[in-house]
């Protein structure tokens, strides 16, 4: 790879470092910026820069032993430029050893680090004659092992063991550290024949395509560039969304004519699929708004889908118009705030509130550093806020489908427990998925049934 492709990851991390933005937003801006450049450049930005990060814990594990300055104390560019290095020695292959050091060297001294090239050389190539067998706690030493094997912050593996024991919580941890292919979930109204074509078209690209064993209109793709030049994206065939959060809407058990509330919309892949769901056949889903927007017209069934952003309602009005759902309405409304004009107007109200987002660490690799302790009682807060604001939406004998992206009990049954202790609800269902043991995200849902 050419210097200034490796100088790109390096800024990238540094501005990551500096501005303590989430990785997933910079890199799409990143790869957008320099669209110019061929896809396998782009490719190799992509796995270093997410690599990089994904494994930092493990990558400055293996600096601080094999350097004699720890990682805290070098300047935050050869910090940077030494962990993105060495995920290149360890775990790509396809790259000379001796490219990945020389490349360093030169981006040492093009950065006004001469003085530093004889450090930078020393350091990456006894790790290269070191890496198959590098360092790692004593796997007796479990927390601690697990902590760096898996580049999780200690106190998560703590918690997790606690929680769920050592197996399932060396699973979920090894499962968040595989490739994560997109989940596209096509319309469930497109008719199969027409759903193979677009499917035998985006395999056509060169995108490896694998059917989902949980829901039949869901399929994996691998090798995807952009998933908004694949066959079949501008015409609505399909939308990218998680098995694990199709399977929510399903469980939510909504019919055609219902009228459904989703309280923390955004980007809208549960609305659509709900839109799908409500409209009859041949309904006429045009027209409407907000004053009639409960009715039940021509059996087309609504769906209200909100959050609490115009930028974040923009999302879901992108996703609206390109899927052709017109049996939508968006409306921009903080979920902790109650409307009295929907009590009790609801069959289903979605609740996907707000989490810790612990079962997607695979796909956002940065959250991991950014929670802590402290954020998860927070959080649980404003979960309680929202299920007290919005719980009574839901009609008598109607359903309230509670979800989270995250495994954490705290968060997920044990809110659970007290959605039905404090208000007249009773637990029909509820599921954990974990990363690495399920095919999807680490994701939880409840159905719960309004008594009264």
């Amino acid at each position: 790879m050419a210097e200034n492709t490796r100088e790109i990851i390096l800024d990238t991390l540094l501005t990551l470092e500096r501005e303590q933005e989430f990785s997933n937003k910079l890199i799409k801006a990143v790869l957008d910026k320099y669209d110019y450049l061929d896809g396998k450049e782009k490719s190799f930005i992509k796995r270093v820069t997410e690599g990089t990060i994904e494994r930092q814990i493990e990558l400055d594990y293996y600096l601080d032993h094999f350097s004699s300055v720890p990682v805290r104390k070098m300047k935050p560019l050869i910090r940077c430029l030494m962990r993105m290095s060495v995920y290149q020695l360890l775990f790509m292959d396809a790259v000379p050893d001796s490219a990945v050091c020389n490349e360093a060297c030169k981006l040492a001294v093009k950065r006004k680090f001469v003085n530093l090239k004889g450090f930078v050389n020393g350091v990456l190539r006894s790790i290269a004659r070191s890496k198959d067998a590098m360092p790692l706690p004593d796997p007796k030493d479990r927390i601690n092992y697990l902590h760096v094997k898996y580049s999780s912050p200690k106190w998560l593996v703590e918690y997790w063991t606690d929680c769920y024991g050592d197996e399932v919580t060396e699973n979920m941890l090894e499962g968040l550290l595989k490739i994560h292919p997109v989940s596209l979930r096509f319309r469930t109204d497109c008719p199969e024949t027409q759903r193979e074509q677009f499917i035998g078209a985006i395999s056509g690209t060169g995108v490896r395509l694998t059917k989902s064993t949980l829901l039949p209109y869901v399929y994996y793709a691998e090798n995807v560039e952009n998933v908004a030049l694949l066959p079949g994206y501008e015409e609505g065939a399909f939308t990218v969304q998680d098995v694990s959060s199709a399977m929510a809407v399903e469980t939510a058990g909504i019919r055609s004519g219902d009228f459904v509330i989703d309280v923390c919309a955004a980007p809208g892949g549960k609305s659509l699929l709900a839109a799908e769901k409500v409209r009859g056949d041949g309904a006429d889903c045009s027209g409407g708004g907000e004053d009639n927007i409960a009715a039940d017209r021509s059996n087309c069934g609504r769906v209200l889908s909100r959050d609490i952003s115009e930028n974040k309602v923009a999302l879901i009005e992108e996703n609206i118009a390109r899927m052709g759902a017109d049996n939508v309405v968006t409306e921009v409304h903080d979920a902790t705030v109650p409307d009295e004009r929907y009590v009790e107007q609801a069959d289903v109200v979605l609740m996907d509130v707000p989490c810790s987002g612990l079962g997607v660490m695979g796909k956002k690799r940065d959250i991991k550093y950014h929670v802590t302790p402290q954020s998860l009682t927070e959080i649980v807060k404003l979960q309680k806020q929202i299920v007290e604001s919005c719980w009574q939406y839901v009609k008598p004998g109607g359903v309230l489908l509670y979800s989270t992206c995250t495994v954490n009990p705290k968060e997920n049954e044990e809110m659970v427990r007290w959605i039905t202790a404090n208000f007249p609800f009773v637990l029909e269902e509820e599921r954990q998925l974990f990363p690495g043991m399920d095919e999807c995200d680490g994701f939880f849902y409840a159905r719960l049934r309004r008594m009264n």
